[in-house]
């Protein structure tokens, strides 16, 4: 304690300083302007130091006059007081005090020499003394009162002259007036009474100085009225702060944040849900990273005040992604050798069984296109291609690249079966946004760098085959199809990029990347609810396109170089209708001409694929039987089903009747390949109806997604 006497030293004045918590630290973005405050301390409001200098005049002239007015003259004790105040005790009269700054910051830097309620004993104002003759042997004057006016307690929760200044007056203490400060000076000595006696009190104080008193009732009624625990300054980055910011570290914190681009990132967002208001859609949120480092550049995580859940981080929760997916899939499927973006693939309705039942998957406008190049499938985001292309692939081996990526899914690969290829594991725009950037970099993944660190890097992609995905996503006419060719995902300059929309309409993403940056947006709600006809290249593509046309305002984004292993080659179709044109090849996978019914690499079949052993089919009694075949699909052989010979080949039409079956697939000699049973569950039928297909039950369809 101080108070143990002259042998024990009093701290310097630069302890002091160093020893200053503040109860909120700032964040600075990556030039050193503060963006956002988050408050770490719950029992006071004390700011960062506020040197003497950066306080006004006004200010240090009221205090002194209030509190001391012979601080600049007396050696720590105003002895002239004290006998003056002895006086009046004795003649039981009401006096300013003795009691100096000097001594006051005594009480403050040790908790023994602190004014308890019922007043200090002698030896404790013994105590308060020698320590105020010690610190003014120690201390400059300018010293003495900086720290005291950084650390006397004043309003409520308020300490020190930085917190009072911006949470009452809502500005630094070098821009208090004489009014504010008179209303600052006072609350030292009564900080807790009421606005109007305040007022009455600093027009006292304004008196002394011949100053006018005209609105300082309104001023202390308005400043008085202001909550304690408000937030100081811009708040661009609540849920980057919560994540970056170190508790225990200094009172300002740089972070890898541009203020600029996070300020447009915000309007933007708020623009595209006001637009969106009439469809259901509430939340949404941004990421911008940088492609070389992973610095994060902009993090938006809700829609601020607006929001029912403006707390909720929109980047790290986890949500279904959709179509993003499917770069992954086909740069896989590129990387095995199993098709080119030169392939051709069937875009027609598919029953692909599964350990839950069938696996329908279904376009997003529930059209087929027939048969289309890779590129197309992938650039127009047909999802039966997709599946059908992770059919190949299998379940596990998509999961194993997922995690590869970054994408982390909590789920297993048989958990989802053939519905991760149109992105039914959960994803955060974090990660999804992040594995993008590792398409931008050409294959090679790091983590995204909250704080500025270097990232160690991998290789989780071959780079040839991302070359092609890249090509792909930056091909406008590829998209056309299902886009147009003037979308929202249209660039002036090179952009790869891809949308996004999971089950029921419940989620929105766009995630592309120029040269330099990788952008992801998410548009949805927090709460898990339906928009209302909101598609990836309406809900969040704008967005991103704003953020795109901003990033490059000033430079263009140029295309990556091909590596090595990729080959450029002229083309054509037979059978498709797609017109001849030059295509991008890893090498050895290239040919001139390609033909329908002739995808490179497709699987060959063992056994009997559909329908699988168990399955039960459930027929509409609205439509005719015929109208509601099933696909028999598997290994090239003669199909029996109940003992009867329907036919031969891969794939059989049957129109199914109610009843257990046994449908066998044989082969050459007659030899059973395999065997399956299987359930059409179906009364009453009225012959006549309309078309459609059977489903059945355990059938996992998801909603369309592009």
């Amino acid at each position: 304690m101080l108070a143990a006497g002259a042998a024990h030293a009093v701290p310097t004045f630069a302890e002091v300083r160093a020893a200053h918590r503040p109860s909120d630290l700032t964040l600075l973005d990556r030039h050193g302007e503060p963006i956002q405050t988050l408050r770490v301390d719950d029992a006071v409001r004390r700011l960062p130091w506020v040197p003497l200098e950066h306080m006004s005049p006004a200010l240090r002239n009221a205090i002194v006059l209030s509190e001391d007015r012979r601080f600049w003259q007396h050696g720590g004790v105003d002895w002239r007081a004290v006998a003056a105040s002895a006086w009046a005790n004795a003649w039981n009269q009401r006096t300013r005090g003795a009691s100096t700054l000097t001594m006051q910051l005594a009480g403050l830097l040790d908790a023994g020499l602190a004014r308890p309620a019922g007043g200090r004993s002698v030896a404790q104002k013994i105590g308060q003394t020698v320590t105020a003759l010690q610190l003014e042997r120690a201390w400059q004057k300018s010293e003495i009162l900086e720290a005291y006016l950084n650390s006397v307690p004043l309003r409520g929760e308020l300490v020190g002259i930085g917190a009072l200044s911006q949470t009452l007056f809502g500005k630094h203490a070098s821009g208090l007036d004489e009014q504010e400060a008179a209303i600052a000076a006072v609350l030292v000595r009564a900080p807790n009474a009421p606005a109007v006696q305040v007022a009455q009190r600093a027009c006292g104080l304004l008196k002394e100085q011949r100053l006018g008193c005209t609105g300082v009732e309104a001023l202390a009624l308005t400043a008085l009225a202001r909550p304690g625990g408000m937030p100081l300054g811009e708040q661009l980055a609540p849920h980057f702060a919560r994540k970056v910011i170190d508790p225990a570290g200094p009172a300002e914190q740089r972070s890898t944040l541009d203020a600029r681009l996070q300020r447009f990132a915000i309007a933007a967002l708020r623009t595209q849900l006001a637009e969106l208001r009439g469809r259901q859609v509430e939340d949404g949120a941004i990421v911008v990273l940088d492609n070389a480092s992973g610095a994060v550049l902009a993090w938006v995580g809700a829609n601020g005040a607006t929001s029912a859940a403006a707390q909720v981080d929109g980047v790290t929760a986890r949500r279904q992604p959709g179509s993003t997916i499917k770069p992954f899939v086909y740069a896989l499927a590129f990387e095995k050798r199993l098709i080119t973006p030169a392939s051709l693939l069937d875009d027609s309705p598919a029953q692909l069984g599964t350990a839950h039942g069938l696996y329908l998957p279904q376009n997003y406008d529930r059209d087929f296109k027939g048969w289309v190049s890779a590129r197309t499938a992938l650039g127009a985001s047909l999802n039966v291609p997709a599946v059908r292309v992770g059919a190949m692939l299998g379940p596990d081996a998509v999961f194993e690249r997922l995690v590869a990526f970054g994408l982390a899914p909590v789920e297993s690969a048989g958990f989802h079966g053939h519905a991760l290829a149109l992105g039914s594991a959960d994803v955060t725009l974090l990660a999804l946004t992040n594995a993008y950037r590792a398409l931008a970099n050409g294959g090679v993944w790091s983590a995204p760098s909250l704080k500025g660190e270097p990232m160690p890097k991998r290789r989780v992609a071959d780079a040839a085959a991302v070359h092609l995905v890249t090509d792909v996503l930056a091909d406008n006419n590829a998209r056309a199809l299902t886009f147009g060719l003037d979308s929202q995902l249209a660039t002036r300059s090179f952009a790869a990029v891809k949308t996004g929309t999971s089950k029921d309409l419940r989620d929105n993403w766009c995630i592309g990347f120029t040269e330099r940056y990788t952008v992801g947006v998410w548009v949805g709600n927090a709460s898990g609810a339906a928009m209302h006809e909101v598609s990836g290249v309406s809900g969040a593509a704008p967005l991103w396109h704003a953020l795109v046309t901003q990033l490059h305002a000033g430079r263009p984004s140029m295309p990556p170089a091909a590596p090595a292993g990729v080959l450029r080659r002229a083309i054509r179709f037979d059978g498709a209708a797609e017109a001849a044109r030059e295509e991008l090849f890893v090498a050895g996978t290239e040919q001139a001409v390609w033909r329908a019914g002739a995808a490179m690499g497709a699987p060959r079949r063992f056994g009997i694929l559909n329908p699988r052993d168990g399955s039960r089919f459930a027929l509409d009694p609205d439509i005719p039987p015929r109208a509601q075949q099933i696909v028999f699909e598997g290994e090239a052989g003669t199909w029996v089903l109940d003992g009867r010979v329907l036919g031969r080949g891969e794939k059989l039409p049957w129109a199914p009747w109610p009843g257990r079956h046994r449908l066998e697939l044989r082969g050459a000699g007659g030899r059973v390949l395999e065997a399956v049973q299987f359930e059409v569950r179906g009364v009453g039928l009225r012959r006549g109806a309309a078309a459609s297909s059977p489903t059945s039950t355990g059938t996992s369809a998801p909603s369309p997604r592009r």
